[in-house]
């Protein structure tokens, strides 16, 4: 499935940024090796949700994109 999605977005010209997991639990968590529940409760509190974001993969979804809005400029312009 990621390699599909890759070759869509080199296809239709759209950059993509990726990064380690370790990399997102730290920008959310201050810890990479972060537990889900931590990262839950992060997004959670980053984003002033009033409730805990369900399945766990809806807060790695809003933790990567956390991490991707906080990530210098610089680091994006190199992996885009």
């Amino acid at each position: 499935m990621r390699g599909a999605l890759l070759v869509a977005c080199a296809k239709a010209g759209v950059a993509y940024t990726e990064y380690p997991p370790a990399s997102v639990k730290q920008a959310v968590c201050g810890y990479g090796r972060a537990d889900k529940a931590q990262v839950q409760r992060m997004a959670k509190a980053l984003l002033g949700l009033e409730r805990t974001p369900t399945p766990t993969h809806a807060a790695d979804a809003l933790a990567v994109a956390f991490c991707h809005a906080t990530a210098p400029a610089l680091l994006r312009r190199l992996a885009g």
